[in-house]
């Protein structure tokens, strides 16, 4: 039986899918916003341990809930990042910065923090911006797929997931450089099976191995493993920000977006907490 607990990360699954669509916006960011970061990739973990049928019961509501995020909320943010990208993307962008000093807090940096993490955290952080600087890929939808094309679409999958699952590195970016993201969009809004099927593989085996990685690291490494990934999350800010308004009206609209991402980060970070 699924307990009211365990359905209250529907909701948060939702959150972290509907990230994932968005490129420059890291699923696993969310994730450590509404709480479920460690106990995600935790559960991930433990699907191939004996124990695999209580991270099962975890797992059901988040994933069912990115799911349904994904499928619903590919065609609003598309429409979105077309008609308003600015607003949307300083919504994001809100949301991004607000998880910063509850990243800071979570690893008690005042006290454990030395020297080395904050390199750690610099290093992290300009590898991430960098990313942000990367040229434009090509945009165009895939037609008549061969069956490299499919591989190809697996493995970017994999590399997606294995992004995703990393706080701050967004897989919906990897997937823009690597040229397939409107095609992948354009399979979930059409329902492709054989594409999503393709990608669907990659991901499961991408977070199956990154999330033995993560947990390896947070169990021995834990400190500089934030500090990290702290940095991750300020390198995704440079990603994210799409530049300065063009007018002053349009300045209001983006700071009224990323005021309310800002405030809807904090509420989730409080219900996270608890």
């Amino acid at each position: 039986m699924f307990s009211l607990f365990q359905w209250k990360n529907l909701f948060k699954g939702m959150m972290i899918g509907a990230s994932d669509v968005v490129p420059g916006v890291s699923g696993g960011t969310i994730a450590l916003l509404v709480g479920i970061y460690e106990r995600l990739i935790g559960a991930i973990n433990g699907l191939t341990t004996k124990d695999w049928k209580r991270h099962v019961i975890f797992l059901i509501p988040v994933g069912l809930g990115m799911g349904i995020s994904i499928l619903t909320l590919s065609h609003l943010f598309s429409y979105l990042l077309e008609s308003f990208p600015k607003p949307t993307f300083f919504f994001f962008l809100g949301l991004v910065m607000a998880i910063v000093p509850l990243l800071l807090r979570e690893a008690e940096y005042k006290q454990n923090f030395q020297a080395s993490h904050y390199v750690l955290l610099v290093i992290a952080a300009i590898f991430v911006a960098w990313t942000g600087f990367m040229g434009e890929p090509t945009s165009a939808v895939m037609t008549s797929l061969s069956g490299k094309d499919y591989v190809f679409l697996f493995f970017a999958g994999w590399l997606a997931s294995s992004a995703m699952i990393l706080p701050g590195i967004s897989g919906s970016l990897v997937l823009l450089l690597l040229g397939v993201y409107e095609t992948i969009i354009n399979a979930v809004k059409t329902l492709h099976f054989p594409i999503i099927l393709a990608v669907g593989f990659g991901v499961v085996i991408g977070l199956l191995l990154t999330s033995k990685f993560i947990s390896y690291l947070f169990k021995n490494f834990r400190t500089a493993t934030y500090a990290v990934v702290t940095g991750f999350v300020v390198g995704s800010i440079f990603v994210i920000f799409p530049g300065l308004p063009e007018t002053f009206l349009y300045t209001i609209i983006c700071l009224i977006t990323f005021v309310f991402g800002f405030y809807l980060a904090y509420l989730l970070g409080q219900a996270g907490e608890r």
